[in-house]
């Protein structure tokens, strides 16, 4: 076993199975970047170990369709392409990702079925249907020659989801009975204690503010939910409200339920974000996507009074039914306040006064329900920050019912029979920065070096216009500088000096060669800068024939 990420950061979740000569991978998700990764767009995982043993890797298994699970697709699959399993909803998903970066022709997409057994050389895997925050969720029991390894997914345990399909408690009571090697389990909400409430408990709270609005009603959340998305749309209906969707992932979401049958509107719920104007405010939902202040999205430029259909009036309410992803909270923040000059009511996380959230992923009591069912041999942890997989491995352990409880971080390849499981040697492992305009473009370390070095110290230019001819310097040295703090006249006359000076040192064989004569003027002028300044700008000498 080989976890290629996901074990040790949220996000990039991927894992490789391997018997001989036969590799599955279970996910294959991206991780948005943090605020030093400059420019990049999303993160997928490194899968240089796939790609070395590309002849082996016989397919991708995905758990559900959030982006931590299946964003690294396009990528992995430009790279292999391999057969992909997945239930109906999360394959609905996948068809419009590859198709937005060419690759759904070529792609092999096979749907699998909660419930039913299907084998992958030496694997047989059942998949077994979880619920979460998104639809069509499974488990993945993977019977292999040397026992069952159970990898749970995203999970928490709902028994009355709002789409009727339980979490099958049953399938994993069997699987405990049968015995099985190795539990892999979701550690996010290894931190919170008691039980995560069911989808329905949101929905008192929130028939109580659709009661109370007098306006227009804005409800955002995330678009995977389509719990949310249903509750919101049936107390829409009870209320006398019709329902705008503004999104672009909003309204592909819906499309998708409703496809499928996770969504059944009443007819002429739905209008038009073109007739929101000929609705009487308090007849009418706006459905709208931005709930975590992203600054293009259709929430944010409502807020800024930017967006054609979207318009937020003095006394509307604006409800974000979702959690602060960390990491984002300033540009949500940012959103509020400029709903707040709008005079708009914001409901936000009001813990107080009822639940317009609640998570997706399992608390303490679930997570110990699940090993008391399965009751495993050994015991992973995954999806997590290291500190989430180390405080899960205590829970595990302090149950007395695991085996052997192993902490495993990306790269780590794990070897197993039917009795022993043990850390053997490492992969290359890593993470892998993009840049995706419409093309997947490999952002490499030194682009991102650059970028920091550009925001904190800017760039130089020095200007430089050679007869190709004759290698004469034919005017005095230009000095450009932007982003550069320090920007007085002696400095850019010094820095000219310090050029002309190189220039009239080099032969002129070494003004005839560019890339010797700008080295030589880049050192010089770095060494000055440094010495009168501290800084370190990036410079990159110009020159231009004449």
């Amino acid at each position: 076993m080989i976890p290629l990420g996901g074990l040790g950061e949220f996000g990039m979740n991927c894992m490789a199975l391997r018997w001989q000569d036969d590799i599955i991978v279970i996910d294959a998700g991206l991780m948005f970047p943090e605020e030093e990764l400059l420019g990049v767009d999303i993160v997928v995982p490194d899968i240089s170990y796939l790609i070395e043993n590309r002849s082996k890797v016989k397919a991708i298994l995905l758990t559900h369709g959030h982006e931590d699970h299946i964003g690294g697709l396009p990528w992995i699959l430009s790279e292999l392409n391999v057969p992909v399993y997945g239930t109906e909803f999360t394959l609905a998903y996948v068809e419009g990702k590859l198709e937005e970066h060419r690759l759904l022709d070529n792609a092999d997409l096979i749907e699998m079925l909660p419930g039913k057994r299907f084998t992958l050389g030496p694997f047989s895997i059942m998949p077994i249907r979880v619920t979460h925050s998104l639809v069509d969720c499974v488990a993945l029991a993977i019977h292999t020659p040397v026992g069952v390894v159970l990898h749970t997914g995203d999970f928490k345990v709902d028994l009355s989801p709002p789409d009727g399909k339980p979490f099958d408690l049953h399938a994993f009571a069997e699987l405990g009975k049968q015995g099985v090697l190795c539990l892999l389990q979701d550690s996010t909400n290894v931190d919170r204690p008691g039980y995560t409430p069911s989808e329905r408990a949101v929905r008192p709270r929130l028939d109580e503010i659709f009661a109370q609005t007098k306006k227009k009603l804005f409800f955002s959340c995330f678009s995977s939910s389509i719990h949310r998305i249903r509750v919101a749309m049936e107390l829409a209906h009870k209320h006398g409200r019709k329902v705008a969707i503004i999104g672009r992932s909003l309204d592909n979401s819906t499309e998708i339920a409703q496809d499928l049958g996770y969504l059944d509107l009443p007819q002429g719920l739905i209008i038009n974000p073109g007739q929101i104007r000929d609705q009487a405010p308090d007849k009418v939902c706006i459905m709208i996507s931005g709930t975590q202040g992203e600054p293009m999205s259709a929430l944010s430029r409502a807020a800024v009074n930017n967006h054609k259909f979207a318009h937020i009036d003095a006394g509307d309410t604006v409800l974000l039914s979702s959690r602060v992803i960390p990491g984002n909270e300033k540009g949500i923040y940012r959103m509020i306040d400029h709903l707040e000059r709008r005079d708009a009511k914001v409901i936000h996380d009001d813990g107080t006064a009822g639940l317009i959230h609640v998570s997706g992923h399992g608390s303490q009591e679930e997570l110990r329900l699940m090993i008391n069912l399965v009751r495993p041999k050994f015991f992973i942890p995954v999806h997590g920050d290291y500190r989430h997989l180390k405080r899960h491995a205590e829970l595990a352990a302090g149950m007395g019912i695991v085996e052997k409880v192993i902490l495993l971080e990306d790269g780590d390849v794990l070897e197993f029979d039917k009795n022993t499981a043990v850390k053997n040697g490492k992969v290359t492992t890593g993470r892998v920065c993009i840049d995706s305009g419409g093309s997947i473009d490999v952002v490499e370390d030194v682009v991102i070096r650059d970028r920091q070095h550009l925001s904190e110290d800017g760039i130089v230019l020095p200007i430089i216009a050679i007869n190709k001819r004759t290698g004469r310097v034919e005017n005095t040295p230009e000095i450009v500088m932007r982003g550069f703090a320090i920007q007085d006249d002696k400095l850019v006359n010094d820095a000219r000096n310090i050029v002309q000076k190189t220039l009239d040192n080099s032969s002129a064989e070494e003004k005839a060669d560019y890339a010797i004569i700008k080295e030589k003027i880049r050192n010089d002028l770095k060494r000055y800068i440094q010495k009168q300044t501290s800084r370190r700008p990036l410079i990159m000498p110009v020159i231009m024939e004449i």
